[in-house]
């Protein structure tokens, strides 16, 4: 079977998994056994809480059955309150001292409504906050707790500015839509066809039977839906969607950081592939919550974790120690024990706000901020001599800059795209995967280091400068960051895309002109590994990332309502006058 082939066949449920979050509490995120219970349970099911608009959603409660008053702790999701997970979570809560409260988003289970994404969670996240407020057995403190989407619907609460929200610890949680989903940079991500099908009803749809790369593949992704099966409003409404416009200002949350008044606990992974909301949330917070307290008590956790964090120590070959897999139940209930019950702030307060697990050393650190204030923005300049097509063609990478050098050339077409590998089985669409298996394709630039005389630490913010011309009036740029091993494993670290017409604005594309050279910026988001002594730096580019991203058809017309397309001749320079560059945050190693 081919490359192809295979990570066709095997990517239609694990990409439901990582981008709905299903998986975000599996087995290694159950709430510990180890502190003794407080109080026995009581619970509540399909409570019937009223909206403003007289709609009423489900909730599930657990508490303590005990008189008194007692924080709240809020979670609402999408994909079933009445999960054997939730329930033991509850307990867990309950019996030490906090009423757990989970809810059915509307239009999802047992919530009445119609669900369509993020329209309805600002508003009825806020009433869901001030109910549970109003609740005799409240003591008037809540804090909300969520993955994924369910992070995504807690800032679109906070920025209502509920009187009784006090903190939140939101996880995985995506950026503003546009930034990552269901659009990273204008490139359509398109997992969230599987999402769709998935959330296509009141409960949770079969996905399995869907002959998943035959639907990738369809064109126009308009109408994906009904070759699925289905029929959604709100699919088609974000394909004709396709720049950012009013439609998804109206559910953008990182503009309105000053309406958010409490403690959040940002919580995500290097490999998680939401993974630009929660270091983007962390500094926002910083720079503008609504209060100095709030300001000055934002932390941030990332691990060397999936979407489905802090579930596994091993993504694809590399596994990153023990040490990895930490008690997250302990660091929900230390947090929360401080932000709802005022019990042992002291010493939460006065640890440090971040901190980090740096890959390839593969142990945690504490730092004082992020960016590291200490991490040198350091180019690393593409080069060769016309040739850097496949892993055997004279690509190289260094810190020298670049003289006369002739461009490299090769062709993108969208009938066969270049494509994001992954390995199959594991639950998760890119991780630490060997890269070799597509390197070998002609329409891949290669670009590799000497192997280095020390390691040397890269942990920040990384971008691409990319000059590059095309033969179309659109088109896409992929650039991805390569740790490669000395037996020549080519573990990924990080990628990241730009769809042309949105180089200078999400808002007003604009076409390019044939041939002409521009300079990209291409985000790629944020790591933390340790490149080892004997260990070689790579970069790849290429024009997509199929299936992760949908294919950018090189027409300068929709992408997402058209089906012409046409191969496109692809110009990357790396001249003195076009130094193409990564920029990469590199640490001073003691």
């Amino acid at each position: 079977m081919t490359v192809a082939a295979t990570y066709r066949k095997a990517c239609g449920v694990l990409l439901i998994l990582l981008l709905c979050g299903c998986i975000s509490f599996t087995r290694a995120q159950e709430p510990a056994q180890s502190s003794p219970a407080q109080y026995k349970v009581k619970r509540e099911f399909n409570v019937r809480v009223p909206m403003r608009d007289g709609t009423m959603l489900s909730a599930d409660i657990y508490r303590p059955d005990a008189d008194g008053k007692f924080p709240v702790v809020l979670s609402r999701s999408p994909y079933n309150k009445n999960s054997k997970s939730t329930l033991n979570r509850g307990i867990s809560f309950a019996e030490q001292g906090y009423v757990y409260i989970t809810q059915d988003c509307r239009g999802r289970y047992d919530s009445e409504g119609h669900f369509v994404p993020l329209v309805s969670e600002g508003h009825d996240g806020y009433d869901t906050i001030e109910w549970a407020a109003s609740q005799s057995w409240s003591s008037g403190k809540v804090g909300t707790i969520g993955g994924s989407y369910g992070a995504w619907d807690q800032w679109l609460a906070a920025v209502e500015t509920p009187a009784h929200l006090s903190t939140m610890i939101s996880s995985v949680s995506p950026p503003d839509p546009f930034l990552n989903i269901p659009y990273q940079n204008g490139a359509f991500m398109l997992g969230m066809v599987d999402w769709m099908i998935l959330v296509d009803g009141h409960t949770n749809q079969d996905v399995e039977s869907i002959d998943l790369p035959e639907v990738y593949r369809h064109l126009p992704l308009i109408d994906v839906d009904e070759v699925a099966g289905r029929h959604s409003e709100w699919f088609r409404e974000w394909a004709e969607h396709n720049t950012y416009d009013d439609y998804w200002k109206k559910l953008s949350y990182q503009d309105k950081y000053s309406r958010v008044n409490v403690p959040v606990l940002h919580i995500t992974g290097w490999y998680d592939d939401d993974q630009l909301g929660g270091p983007t949330n962390f500094t926002g917070m910083i720079a503008q919550a609504g209060s100095p307290e709030a300001r000055a008590n934002q932390r941030l956790l990332i691990g060397a974790w999936p979407h489905a964090f802090n579930t596994t120590q091993k993504l694809g070959d590399i596994d990153f120690g023990p040490q990895a897999i930490i008690d997250m139940n302990a660091v929900y209930f230390r947090w929360f024990d401080c932000y709802l019950k005022a019990k042992d702030c002291e010493k939460l307060q006065s640890e440090a706000p971040v901190r980090i697990f740096v890959m390839g050393e593969n142990r945690w650190r504490d730092e004082h901020e992020w960016p590291l204030t200490r991490a040198h923005v350091t180019s690393y300049y593409l080069h060769s001599q016309g040739k850097a097509n496949t892993l055997t063609g004279d690509g190289t990478l260094s810190a020298d800059k670049p003289a006369g050098e002739p461009s490299d050339h090769y062709t993108y077409d969208p009938h066969d795209p270049t494509p994001f590998l992954y390995a199959p089985g594991s639950f998760q669409l890119g991780m630490a995967e060997d890269q070799r298996p597509i390197e070998w394709r002609p329409d891949i630039l290669v670009f590799t280091s000497a192997a280095l005389d020390s390691s040397v630490e890269v942990t920040g913010p990384i971008r691409m400068k990319l000059f590059a011309a095309s033969s179309a009036p659109d088109t896409d740029w992929v650039a991805r960051l390569i740790d490669v091993h000395p037996d020549g494993y080519a573990q990924r670290i990080q990628d990241g895309i730009i769809r042309a017409r949105f180089r200078e604005s999400y808002e007003q594309p604009s076409p390019l002109t044939p041939g002409k050279v521009y300079e990209y910026t291409i985000d790629m988001w944020n790591t933390s590994n340790l490149f080892l002594k004997g260990h070689k730096i790579r970069v790849d580019i290429a024009s997509a990332g199929f299936p992760k991203f949908d294919r950018n058809l090189n027409t300068g017309k929709s992408n997402e309502a058209t089906n012409e397309m046409q191969a496109a001749q692809q110009t990357v320079l790396h001249d003195s006058a076009h130094a193409s560059r990564i920029l990469l945050p590199v640490v001073p190693r003691p």
